[in-house]
C-alpha cells in the first residue's frame, strides 16, 4: 500500500482515537459494493402501496415521491449556504442555479402529472385520498422557510399590518398557506390543517428560528454591497424566485385544474382547501426576493402565465 495513503489514514483514525489498524482488518471481511445496495433499490421499489384496484394511482404515488426526493436535494444545496460562513457570489449562483434545476425539473415533469393519468381513474382513487393532499409537503414548506424571511410568506391580507417583530407562533398562524384550510373570521381550522399541524408545528417553529438569518434572503442581504451588486448572482436569485413561485406554481395549478374542473365545476381538493386562491400567484403574491423586481413586476406576478 502507498506509504502516504497509510499516513494518512493513521493520522485520520488516531485523530478520532482509534486504531486504524482495526478498521484495515476490517476490510478484510466487507463485501464489495454493488449498486442496488448502494441505491437501496430493493427498498426504494416497495414503497408504492396502492389504496385501490386502479393502476394509475401507481403514477400518482410514485410521482411524489419523486418530488419529496427532489425536495430532499434542494434542501442539501441551501443548508450547505445557510451554514457557511464564506459565502461569496460564485458559490452562492452555483448553489440557487442547482435548485433551479431541480426545480425546472419538477415543473416540466408535472406532464407526467396532467397527461399521464386517466381522468375517469383519478377522480376515482382521489377519493380514497382523502383528508391527505400535496399541501401537507412539510419539505416543501421548510424550502419556503429556508428561501426568504417570515415575512414574505405572510398571508398577503396581513403581510402589511402584521408586527414584523411577531412571534413565531403569530407568524406562524398568519402565514400564506393557512388560508388553505382555517377560517380567519372564526379561527376554525380543517382537518387537514390541525392533523399537519400536530405533526410538524414544532419542528417548523425550531427550523424558522434556526433561518431567521440564515435564509437565502438573509444571506443575500448580508453580502458585500459589491457581491450584492453581482449581474450573475441577482439573475439567478431572479430565475430562482420566478421558477419557483410562478413557474413550478402554475405548472402544479394547471395540473390541478386539469383533473378538478370538469366541465366548468371545480371540484374540492382532497383536504377540502380553496386551491384555486390558495394556488394561483396572483392572489398570494409569493415573492422570495421582493426588493429584486420592480413595482410593477410585483404588481403583475403571476398574471401573464
Amino acid at each position: 500500500m502507498n506509504s502516504k495513503i497509510t499516513d494518512q489514514l493513521k493520522e485520520k483514525y488516531e485523530a478520532i482515537d482509534q486504531d486504524y489498524e482495526t478498521y484495515l482488518e476490517g476490510l478484510l471481511h466487507s463485501k464489495p459494493i454493488n449498486y442496488w445496495d448502494y441505491i437501496q433499490t430493493d427498498a426504494l421499489l416497495n414503497l408504492q402501496t396502492q389504496r385501490t384496484v386502479f393502476p394509475d394511482e401507481m403514477v400518482f404515488i410514485m410521482y411524489h415521491q419523486i418530488n419529496e426526493l427532489l425536495f430532499k436535494m434542494i434542501l442539501g444545496e441551501i443548508d450547505q449556504v445557510a451554514k457557511s460562513n464564506e459565502v461569496d457570489t460564485i458559490m452562492f449562483t452555483s448553489k440557487l442555479m442547482r435548485i433551479s434545476r431541480y426545480f425546472d425539473m419538477l415543473t416540466s415533469s408535472f406532464s407526467i402529472m396532467k397527461d399521464g393519468m386517466d381522468v375517469d381513474q383519478y377522480n376515482k382513487f382521489r377519493t380514497t385520498l382523502t383528508p391527505a393532499s400535496g399541501f401537507q409537503s412539510a419539505q416543501y414548506r421548510k424550502i419556503e422557510f429556508a428561501s426568504t424571511e417570515l415575512i414574505n410568506l405572510i398571508d398577503k391580507r396581513f403581510r402589511d399590518t402584521i408586527d414584523r417583530n411577531s412571534s413565531y407562533e403569530n407568524a406562524f398562524e398568519h402565514l400564506y398557506w393557512q388560508a388553505a384550510g382555517k377560517d380567519y373570521k372564526t379561527g376554525e381550522k380543517s382537518y387537514l390543517l390541525k392533523v399537519f399541524e400536530e405533526k410538524y408545528k414544532d419542528e417548523f417553529i425550531r427550523f424558522t428560528k434556526f433561518y431567521y438569518g440564515n435564509n437565502l434572503w438573509s444571506k443575500f442581504k448580508a453580502l458585500p454591497k459589491e457581491a450584492r451588486e453581482d449581474k450573475a448572482l441577482i439573475k439567478a436569485m431572479r430565475h430562482y424566485d420566478y421558477t419557483v413561485n410562478i413557474k413550478w406554481v402554475m405548472a402544479h395549478y394547471n395540473t390541478a385544474n386539469h383533473y378538478l374542473n370538469i366541465g366548468g365545476k371545480t371540484a374540492e381538493a382532497t383536504g377540502g382547501s380553496e386551491w384555486v386562491k390558495y394556488m394561483h400567484p396572483k392572489y398570494q403574491k409569493r415573492i422570495f426576493f421582493p426588493e429584486l423586481w420592480s413595482e410593477k413586476e410585483i404588481q403583475d406576478w403571476g398574471t401573464s402565465i
